[in-house]
């Protein structure tokens, strides 16, 4: 019968390229991380829902990864990114962790107004050693006049920020002199509010009223003329955008 050999003291752990999950966790990516995040069990697996999870936050990272990459070199080689509407911070986590770690010098801003969920974010930074990692308990429109935030930050990321909190990213983008955006708008309800009132006058004034009649169309219209008009608003700032199903991105030209 073969004996099985002990590691020799302090050898190495296993790569990442021969760990159980190295098909569905990216190579460099912080296992305790995502067991912190509860996308990990205790046990270090997946479940359903988490795999689910990670897979969405992965997708996200994907594009935006690619994005930072594309961007011209800062003249000290430094990034900074603000990110609103950060919640859980499940992709500022991420994203620290695969890119802005390894990038000296750079800086990671979570922008939420849940207070609760900022000091565990805090928390969970300091414990992980991820120093240039910092939250800040306030909203995105008055995140811009914050001392905290740096005058100018190269990426505005805001994903689900509900409503007219997408354009409170934008104005706070173009304050900071932004060279790039990556955006999920979600919930805009603001214009569908303005075709709701007065829609029995404006049906019996034109036939193009009949776009907005039903409540769902009113509301998927006004979400289409709203994302337009935050294409048109950027490109007039002199950014190429570009939309796809999932989001909007747009950089300097």
């Amino acid at each position: 019968m073969n004996k099985k050999t002990k590691a020799p003291a302090g050898a190495k752990p296993a790569s990442p390229a021969t760990h159980p999950l190295a098909d569905e966790v990216r190579p460099g990516q912080s296992l305790r991380l995502l067991q912190e995040l509860h996308i990990l069990t205790r046990e270090g697996k997946l479940n359903q829902d988490s795999r689910r999870k990670l897979k969405q936050v992965y997708h996200l990272y994907q594009f935006i990864e690619k994005l930072m990459q594309e961007l011209p070199p800062t003249a000290d080689g430094t990034l900074t990114l603000a990110d609103h509407g950060a919640g859980k911070s499940y992709l500022g986590f991420i994203l620290y962790d695969l890119f802005f770690k390894n990038l000296p010098g750079s800086h990671l801003y979570g922008i939420e107004t849940r207070a609760e969920l900022v000091q565990k974010s805090q928390a969970l930074a300091k414990e992980l050693g991820f120093e240039r990692m910092s939250f800040l308990n306030t909203s995105v429109a008055e995140s811009t006049q914050s001392a905290t935030l740096p005058a100018n930050v190269d990426v505005v990321t805001a994903l689900h920020a509900c409503d007219t909190a997408t354009d409170d990213a934008i104005a706070f983008g173009l304050e900071k002199k932004a060279r790039a955006f990556v955006l999920v708008p979600c919930c805009q309800a603001e214009v569908a509010r303005h075709l709701s009132q007065g829609k029995a006058l404006s049906l019996s004034r034109t036939p193009l009223a009949e776009l907005w009649r039903h409540p769902l169309h009113t509301r998927e219209l006004g979400s289409q003329i709203t994302n337009v008009l935050r294409c048109l608003y950027l490109e007039a700032h002199g950014y190429q955008v570009t939309v796809s199903y999932t989001h909007l991105r747009a950089h300097r030209a």
